[in-house]
C-alpha cells in the first residue's frame, strides 16, 4: 500500500469516526491520525487535508452524490459506503491537480473493496464516474468561449459548426414575403 493509499485510508476512518460520533474531540482526531501514520509529517498533512476538503465541501459533495446516484438517497446508503464516496468525490472535484480523477477514483474502489461489501466497489465506481462526468460537462461549459457580437451581430462560429451562418446584412439578397392568403 503506498503512503497517500494509507493517508485515504486513515481519512476514510475519521470520516466514518465523525460521522458516527459528531462529538469527538479534535484532539482525539489529530492524536488517532498522528498514531496510525507513525507521525509522518507530510503524510498526516495529507490526510488532514483531504478531512478538512472533505467537511469543508460536504454538502456540495452530498448534493452532487444525491443527483447522480438514481433512487439512492445518501442517508439510505451504508455509512462507510457513503463517507468513500465523499472522499473520492472531494479528491475528483476539489483534489489537487497532480491526482489524476481516474486515480482518485481507483483509490477509492480499493476503499470499498477493503472495508465494504463485495458489491460496493462497482456502486462506488459507478457513483464516482458519473461525479466526474457531471463535474467534467460543467467545467466544459464554463471554459467555453462566449460568442463575441461584432456589430450588433453574433460573430461566426468556429469552423466545422454545423450552423449555418446569414450572411452580413449589407451583402444578404432582400427576400420578401408573400402573405398567406386568409382562412
Amino acid at each position: 500500500m503506498t503512503r497517500r493509499s494509507r493517508g485515504r485510508e486513515v481519512a476514510l476512518q475519521v470520516l466514518y469516526q465523525v460521522e458516527q460520533n459528531s462529538g469527538l474531540p479534535a484532539v482525539e482526531i489529530r492524536q488517532f491520525i498522528n498514531r496510525r501514520l507513525l507521525g509522518e509529517a507530510r503524510l498526516v498533512e495529507f490526510t488532514q487535508a483531504l478531512i478538512g476538503g472533505v467537511r469543508e465541501h460536504q454538502p456540495r459533495i452530498d448534493a452532487m452524490i444525491e443527483e447522480v446516484a438514481e433512487n439512492w438517497r445518501l442517508d439510505r446508503m451504508a455509512a462507510i459506503d457513503r463517507n468513500i464516496l465523499r472522499l473520492g468525490a472531494y479528491e475528483v472535484l476539489y483534489g489537487p491537480d497532480e491526482v489524476p480523477a481516474k486515480v482518485a477514483i481507483n483509490e477509492a474502489l480499493e476503499l470499498a473493496k477493503r472495508y465494504s461489501t463485495a458489491q460496493s466497489s462497482r456502486f462506488v465506481n459507478g457513483i464516482l464516474d458519473r461525479v466526474l462526468q457531471l463535474h467534467e460537462e460543467s467545467k466544459a461549459k464554463a471554459d467555453a468561449p462566449a460568442e463575441p457580437e461584432v456589430g450588433g451581430q453574433t460573430a461566426p462560429k468556429a469552423a466545422g459548426d454545423a450552423t449555418p451562418q446569414a450572411p452580413p446584412a449589407e451583402t444578404a439578397p432582400e427576400v420578401v414575403a408573400e402573405a398567406e392568403p386568409a382562412s
